[in-house]
C-alpha cells in the first residue's frame, strides 16, 4: 500500500483542486467535495479497476456519483487519473466546457452518469450491478467480474427513492454493488439532525445489507472497509463513512472553516480561500497543479492497472477463444446497435387492446432478443408486460438466469435501475407501469432524455378509460406532458424523447419495432386498456414510421382533416360514415408520434396535413396535447378533457364525454358550420 503521507497529500491536493474550481468560477459546492476526496482519493489512487487507455473496457469497474453538486470532488479525481487537465479543470462551470456544474456521461473522461437529481446516480448504480449479474449468467464471470461503486451524500439518503435502491438491491443480493455514504451530518439548509434521526446502519441490515461504520477522512479504515466489501459474497456494500465538510478549510482570521453550513454551497471567498489553499500546502497564486509526489502515485497506479489489466484481457482473450458463439453475442449486445427481431413472427389479433397488442411484441421479443431485460412495478399483468415474463422468469438472489425484474411499487427506482442497465452496457431495458404513474417517473425519463439512454417505458391505461377505477388512475394531462418533451432536442440535435400512441393492435407492433430501432434516445410507448377496432382494411401501417399518417380518405382536397392518436382514431373513423353520406369530403389521420412526423419533410408534412385546410382533432387528454397539429385558430378545433376523468365504466364513459362516432359527426358538423 502506498505511504499514508502521500495518500493524505493527494487527498489534500484534491481539495485545493476543488475549492479552487468553485472560488475561480465563483459557483459551486467546496465543502462536500472536500470532505469526500479522502474516499475518493483511496479508491481512484489503489482499488478502481480501469484501463486509462481504454476508458470504455467493458471489463471496467464503474463509478456513479449520486451528488452531482460534488463534481469538483470527481473532476479533480479525474484529473489525477490523466482525464481531465488543469485547463479543464480551470473551465469549470463556463460555457462549452468539459467541467459543467453536475457531472454529464462521458465515460471517455471516466464519467459513468450523468447526476444532480439527488438519489438517482446510485439508483443508476444499483441497475449497472443487475446488469452485470444478469451478463454474468449469460456469459461467465471472466467478462463480468468487476465491480460497481456508488458514491451517496446524506440528501440521496433522505430521498424517498433510497428505499427502493436499499430495497431492491437488498432482496437482489448485490454483493457487486460497494456504495459510499459521505455522512457528514450537514447539507444546504440545516444540519441534518433537524431532518433526519434513522438509524441509517439498521436500515440498511434490514434490507439485507453489509453496512461498516468508519471515519470516512481515514485512509487506513477506508482501505479496511473496501478490502471487506471485496471480499462480500451474498449482499451489497454500505460503507458510512463520517466526514468533514470543508476539511481543511479555514475563515478569513484562520479558526477552523470545517464543519460549517456555509461551505456547503458558496465559495469559501476571500481572506477564507487563501487561508484554506495555504493550510493545505497549495500555492496560492498556482493553486492548479498536481504536487510531484501525488502525480507519481497516480504514475505508479496507472503502472499496477496495465499488469492488472493486461491479465484480465488475457484472461478474457483465451475466453474469446474457447468460446466464439458467446464473443460474437457479446460484441453485439455491446455495440449499442439495434438487435434483429423477425416481427412477422408476431401474431395480432383484431380489436385488441394495445396494451395485448403490446404483449404479443413483449413476447416476441422476449423469445429473440437474449440481452433484453424486461420489468414491472408490480403491475405485469395489467400492463401486460407479462407477456415477457411468460417467457422468462424473474431475476431473484443467486440466480440472474431470468430476465424479468419485479420492482415492486416503486416506479422512479425502477426506471432509473433501468437507466442504470443501459448506462452498463450490453443490455436493453424496458419498464412498465400505468401511464397515470409515469409522473413519479418523469424524473428519471429526464435523466434518460438527457444522457440519450434508449430505455423503453411501457405505459398503459392510457385514458379516462380506466373506467371504474376513476380520477386517480385516469391520466389525462400526462400526454401532454410527455408530448412536451417529444418536442424538446438533446444536445445532439436528437428527438429528447421519442412517444408512441398507436391506433390499434397492428399500428403497436410498428410502434414496438421503430421503438427497437431507436437507439438514440428514450422512447415511450403508451397503450390503451381497452379494445380498439382496427384501422380501415388494406391500411399501410408502415406508414406509421413517418409518425403522422393518412389511414382513410385520401382526398387531394379534403373539406375538414381529422386528426388523432391511439384509440380515438377508430372513433373519428367510426363518425366518417356520416360525414361523407352528407358529401363531405373526409381524410383520418393517425399520428402515432409528432416527433417522427415533425422530422419528415416540409413537403411529407404538407401532404398529409396541409395548410388552409380545417382540421379537427380528438383527444382523450387536454386539448393542448394535439393543437400543434391541428392549430389553435378558426379553421382548427379541439375535442378533448378539460377536467380530470370520472369513475364509471368506461362504455359510460365514452357516451357522457362524448368520445362516439356520432359525437364525432356533430362536432365535425358544427365546426364546418361554424
Amino acid at each position: 500500500m502506498n505511504d499514508i503521507k502521500v495518500m493524505n497529500h493527494a487527498a489534500d491536493n484534491i481539495r485545493i483542486l476543488a475549492a479552487s474550481m468553485v472560488e475561480k468560477a465563483n459557483s459551486g459546492h467546496p465543502g462536500g467535495a472536500m470532505g469526500g476526496a479522502d474516499f475518493i482519493n483511496v479508491l481512484f489512487a489503489e482499488y478502481l479497476v480501469y484501463d486509462p487507455a481504454d476508458p470504455k473496457w467493458t471489463g471496467r469497474d464503474r463509478f456513479f456519483l449520486d451528488p452531482g453538486h460534488m463534481s469538483p470532488m470527481l473532476y479533480s479525481g479525474l484529473a489525477m487519473r490523466g482525464f481531465f487537465s488543469m485547463e479543464d479543470l480551470k473551465q469549470f462551470r463556463q460555457w462549452e466546457s468539459v467541467t459543467p456544474g453536475h457531472p454529464e456521461l462521458d465515460v471517455e473522461r471516466g464519467i459513468e452518469n450523468s447526476s444532480g437529481p439527488l438519489g438517482q446516480g446510485h439508483a443508476m448504480a444499483a441497475g449497472a450491478a443487475i446488469a452485470e449479474k444478469f451478463l454474468e449468467a449469460r456469459l461467465g464471470k471472466t467478462m463480468m467480474q468487476h465491480k460497481i461503486y456508488a458514491y451517496i451524500s446524506d440528501g440521496a439518503v433522505q430521498e424517498e427513492i433510497s428505499q427502493g435502491v436499499g430495497r431492491i438491491a437488498g432482496v437482489l443480493g448485490l454483493n457487486n454493488l460497494i456504495m459510499f455514504y459521505d455522512s457528514n451530518d450537514i447539507q444546504l439548509s440545516t444540519e441534518t439532525k433537524l431532518v433526519m434521526n434513522e438509524n441509517t446502519k439498521a436500515k440498511y441490515e434490514a434490507w439485507g445489507w453489509n453496512v461498516m461504520e468508519i471515519d470516512g477522512n481515514n485512509v487506513e479504515q477506508i482501505r479496511k472497509a473496501l478490502d471487506a466489501a471485496l471480499q462480500e459474497e451474498s449482499r451489497p456494500t454500505l460503507i458510512i463513512g463520517k466526514t468533514i465538510m470543508g476539511k481543511g478549510a479555514r475563515q478569513a482570521d484562520g479558526s477552523s472553516y470545517e464543519a460549517n453550513l456555509k461551505t456547503h454551497g458558496a465559495p469559501l471567498g476571500g481572506e477564507a480561500y487563501v487561508n484554506t489553499i495555504k493550510n493545505l500546502g497549495g500555492d496560492v497564486e498556482n493553486p492548479f497543479v498536481i504536487f510531484d509526489d501525488v502525480k507519481a502515485l497516480y504514475d505508479a497506479r496507472r503502472e499496477e492497472l496495465k499488469t492488472i489489466v493486461a491479465a484480465r484481457k488475457a484472461d478474457e482473450a483465451a475466453w474469446r477463444s474457447a468460446n466464439a458463439d458467446k464473443a460474437a453475442l457479446m460484441d453485439e449486445w455491446f455495440s449499442g446497435k439495434a438487435p434483429k427481431v423477425d416481427w412477422s413472427k408476431v401474431e395480432q389479433k383484431a380489436g385488441a387492446a394495445t396494451r395485448a397488442a403490446s404483449a404479443a411484441c413483449l413476447t416476441a421479443l422476449a423469445e429473440q432478443v437474449p440481452n433484453m431485460i424486461c420489468a414491472s412495478a408490480d403491475l405485469s399483468n395489467s400492463d401486460k408486460t407479462d407477456g415477457f415474463l411468460k417467457k422468462t422468469t424473474s431475476l431473484v438472489k443467486g440466480d440472474f438466469s431470468g430476465a424479468f425484474f419485479q420492482a415492486g411499487v416503486s416506479e422512479l427506482t425502477m426506471a432509473d435501475i433501468c437507466i442504470g442497465m443501459m448506462l452498463h452496457g450490453g443490455v436493453i431495458a424496458a419498464c412498465g407501469t400505468f401511464f397515470v404513474f409515469s409522473d413519479y417517473m418523469k424524473p428519471a425519463v429526464r435523466m434518460a432524455a438527457l444522457m440519450q439512454v434508449p430505455v423503453k417505458f411501457v405505459w398503459t391505461h392510457d385514458a379516462f378509460r380506466v373506467g371504474e377505477d376513476g380520477p386517480t388512475h385516469e391520466p389525462v394531462e400526462q400526454e401532454a406532458q410527455i408530448r412536451l418533451m417529444e418536442k424538446m432536442k438533446n444536445h445532439a440535435g436528437k428527438d429528447s424523447v421519442r412517444v408512441f400512441r398507436p391506433a390499434d393492435a397492428e399500428e403497436t407492433t410498428v410502434c414496438w419495432k421503430l421503438a427497437m430501432e431507436n437507439v438514440d434516445t428514450p422512447t415511450a410507448l403508451i397503450f390503451s386498456r381497452q379494445g380498439i377496432a382496427n384501422l380501415p382494411e388494406g391500411n399501410d401501417y408502415e406508414q406509421a414510421a413517418k409518425g403522422a399518417y393518412i389511414v382513410a380518405g385520401s382526398d387531394e382536397n379534403p373539406d375538414v382533416i381529422l386528426v388523432a392518436s391511439g384509440s380515438e382514431v377508430s372513433t373519428l373513423e367510426a363518425g366518417t360514415e356520416a360525414l361523407r353520406k352528407d358529401g363531405i369530403k373526409v381524410r383520418v389521420v393517425s399520428a402515432p408520434s409528432e416527433g417522427l412526423f415533425r422530422n419528415q419533410s416540409a413537403e411529407y408534412q404538407q401532404s398529409v396535413l396541409p395548410f388552409g385546410v380545417k382540421k379537427f382533432g380528438l383527444t382523450a387528454g387536454l386539448p393542448v396535447t394535439l393543437e400543434s397539429l391541428v392549430g389553435n385558430g378558426p379553421e382548427s378545433k379541439v375535442f378533448g378533457m378539460p377536467s380530470f376523468g370520472f369513475s364509471a365504466p368506461y362504455k359510460v364513459l365514452d357516451e357522457k364525454l362524448g368520445y362516439t362516432g356520432e359525437n364525432v359527426y356533430n362536432q365535425v358538423k358544427a365546426f364546418l358550420k361554424g
